[in-house]
């Protein structure tokens, strides 16, 4: 397995906010984790991501512990994370705001047809080539999106953790952040998505978890998401 999450268990101060969190994630898979708002999903990216620290538990990232690490040490591992809130830098030009993913201030080889440069970048993302030099805060909602998505993917990671990336995007944009999504899988970028639009992860995700309050309650595959209604009820609908 390309992650394994064994019982993880994070706090925030005396809330125990994820209560033994048990994952896993191949290589070349896309899982979507599920479940309403106030679950725990976004907080589980951030515990794996660094950003919050685990009170106990073990996330194994190619064989390797990496609970508890810093946040740039776990990207530095290989992990790429595109939060909600996008955090571009609005001052910033587009082609800056990707050379800030670069991980050490080293630039890819170019030569190397799997890593993630500009122009390839530029390749899955043409919006963003067309306002290459434009500040970041010009852009539209779903432009930012992909700006965050790509300049993670300049860090060149071999994992994405994606929050919820069509929050409050209108709908043709979020066909085209789905379709970005779809193209960074299939071109080997293992992905751990948190979506609220069911439509979309389940166009996605090769396998599901699904959330109930602070734990996994459960894993299961699209086709069964898809068809069952009490699994639904459970755990998804409001």
């Amino acid at each position: 397995m390309l992650l394994e999450v064994k019982e993880l268990n994070t706090h925030y101060g005396p809330s125990h906010v994820l209560q033994g969190i048990n994952l896993s994630i191949a290589e070349g898979e896309l899982v979507a984790l599920l479940g309403r708002n106030g679950m725990g999903k976004s907080t589980t990216l951030k515990s794996i991501m660094g950003m919050v620290k685990p009170t106990s538990g073990s996330v194994l990232f190619e064989g390797k512990e990496i609970a508890g690490l810093s946040s740039y040490k776990v990207a530095q591992a290989g992990i790429g994370y595109v939060p909600e809130e996008r955090r571009i830098f609005p001052e910033l030009s587009v082609l800056d705001n990707l050379m800030l993913g670069i991980k050490g201030g080293k630039i890819s080889n170019t030569n190397d047809p799997n890593a993630w440069t500009v122009e390839r970048i530029f390749h899955h993302f043409p919006k963003l080539k067309e306002r290459a030099h434009q500040p970041g805060g010009f852009l539209s909602g779903g432009e930012q999106q992909m700006l965050s998505v790509g300049r993670s993917l300049m860090g060149n990671p071999k994992l994405l953790l994606v929050d919820e990336p069509s929050e409050g995007l209108a709908p043709v944009m979020v066909q085209e952040v789905r379709n970005v999504l779809e193209q960074i899988n299939k071109a080997g970028v293992s992905v751990l998505l948190v979506e609220h639009n069911l439509k979309v992860a389940m166009s996605l995700a090769h396998r599901v978890y699904l959330m109930s309050k602070a734990c996994i309650g459960c894993e299961a595959d699209v086709e069964e998401v898809r068809n069952n209604h009490d699994l639904r009820a459970r755990y998804l609908e409001v």
